[in-house]
């Protein structure tokens, strides 16, 4: 079949390339030229694993082609893609300006046959007859004879970044929201490939399940399942802060709760809170949704409050262990907002970074994506010193903070990091290292919602100012 895909960001790169890699023919369209010259010499613009590979194959079989040429994707594309940014506004509604400007260039541009017009963008409540509008708008305005058809669909993506390719071979489910049947049916034929599973990493399970809804549904499916997961975390979270106050250990409770059938183990894990592109931007557009409507939804307001308290917790930490924080030098292992990923969008490590700056302390941080004369998604805050490796991080810290749950932060060579510092103090903004270790390698060992491992950090301070004298 053939595709354009407007837009070649996480979403639009992966699914044109993935598509691509099924059989399909692709044009993916963006307007930065830089950037699709960059992507038509094979390089990826984005970091996601897997990805470069599945595109240098796609374009070596003449199946994905890059241009900044709509008109030539539009009349090439059977199936449409907007697949364009909607950031947040201040409000916390979405900017869908970049979806407008598709939709419209979309409906300049079309000629003859049927097209089917699909919103991949996490859009709006509404977005879908808001876009078929628009590009009827487009086409009025040409005042020539248009005979081209189109529907427009809803199919909402539940990509992970750092795992975005294994997670469109390997999807849970695929939502297709629409009008008329004709267009849902072509969508289903598109994706069949991957319902089948014949790109699967298990290829014997059962098919993907499909999803046939109405527009407006599939619109809430997105919203409602980030809205929910980030709830979940929230939770998890608070239960963590109640844990420090009981003695309890949070690892085990979300263990225990699990198990439960009706709860599952996905979620669960506490750290210093969410970020990234998708969860604070939806679960704000859902609130803004609410409040249009007349509706306060007061429990994922609840969730939002409790992460943004939950992302400084660290400082709140670090201060009951040193004190004041004027003049003191912290060291954050990780400033993305997840592994696998060179994406820093509303990443707790920015929190911390403002808070510790606005406090005195001196901030440096190493993270794999960011190091001396690169830059990843985007660039570091300037209160940061850029280091180039863990043991160049503990150098003279007081204390560190692990912000990002990176694989390879679990294999360091901790008794190192802890005879480089002033004092070894981690605290592990995402209960990712083992207490015990950590205790063994010299480290006075602060989790969230865990209780501290081994002598007490004012033992360990008296000692360190018996030896000063």
């Amino acid at each position: 079949m053939k595709v354009c895909v407007v837009g070649t960001g996480y979403v639009g790169l992966v699914t044109g390339a993935c598509l691509a890699h099924v059989g399909h023919q692709v044009i993916c369209v963006d307007n930065n030229e830089a950037k699709v010259a960059l992507m038509q010499s094979g390089q990826s613009p984005i970091y996601e694993p897997g990805l470069t590979e599945i595109m240098q194959a796609a374009m070596q079989t003449d199946r994905l082609h890059f241009t900044t040429d709509l008109a030539a994707g539009v009349d090439h594309g059977d199936v449409i893609f907007i697949a364009v940014g909607t950031p947040p506004l201040p409000t916390g509604e979405s900017d869908t300006r970049y979806v407008e400007a598709v939709a419209r260039g979309i409906g300049q541009h079309l000629t003859t046959g049927y097209k089917v017009i699909v919103n991949k963008s996490t859009v709006p409540i509404g977005s879908g007859d808001w876009v078929r509008r628009i590009v009827l708008d487009a086409v009025a305005e040409r005042q020539e004879k248009v005979t081209a058809e189109f529907d427009v669909v809803s199919n909402p993506e539940f990509l992970r970044e750092g795992s975005a390719v294994y997670d469109t071979f390997n999807p849970d489910r695929i939502v297709l929201g629409g009008n008329n049947p004709k267009a849902i049916d072509r969508m289903a034929a598109l994706y069949a490939p991957i319902v089948t599973r014949v790109f699967a990493e298990n290829s014997k399970l059962s098919p993907v399940p499909v999803v046939r809804t109405d527009l407006s549904s599939a619109e809430m499916i997105k919203y409602a399942a980030n809205a929910f997961l980030a709830t979940k975390i929230s939770f998890i979270n608070e239960v963590a802060n109640i844990c420090d106050r009981v003695g309890a250990d949070v690892t085990q409770v979300a263990q225990g709760i699990g198990l439960d059938s009706r709860i599952g183990s996905k979620f669960l894990q506490a750290g210093i809170g969410w970020g990234g592109s998708c969860f604070p931007k939806d679960v704000a557009a859902l609130i803004h949704t609410a409040n249009d409507y007349g509706y306060k939804a007061e429990l994922l307001e609840a969730a939002v409050s409790a992460n943004q308290r939950q992302r400084v917790l660290a400082i709140e930490k670090l201060q009951q262990v040193l004190g004041i924080l004027k003049g003191k030098t912290i060291g954050l292992l990780g400033l993305t907002f997840k592994p696998d990923t060179d994406d820093m969008r509303d990443t707790p490590a920015l929190d911390l970074i403002v808070h510790l700056s606005r406090l005195g302390a001196k901030v440096k941080a190493f993270d794999p994506m960011y190091v001396e004369n690169s830059h990843g998604f985007q660039s570091v805050p300037e209160q940061v010193i850029l280091t180039t490796s863990p043991e160049q991080l503990a150098e003279n810290c007081d204390a560190i903070v692990l912000v990002t749950d990176w694989q390879q932060f679990r294999q360091l060579d901790y008794a190192q990091l802890a005879v480089r510092m002033n004092s070894a103090i981690a605290i592990d903004g995402r209960n990712y290292l083992d207490p015990e270790s950590m205790t063994e390698a010299g480290f006075f060992y602060i989790g969230i919602g865990r209780p501290s491992a081994g002598n007490s950090f004012a033992a360990m301070r008296s000692t360190q100012i018996s030896v000063a004298v």
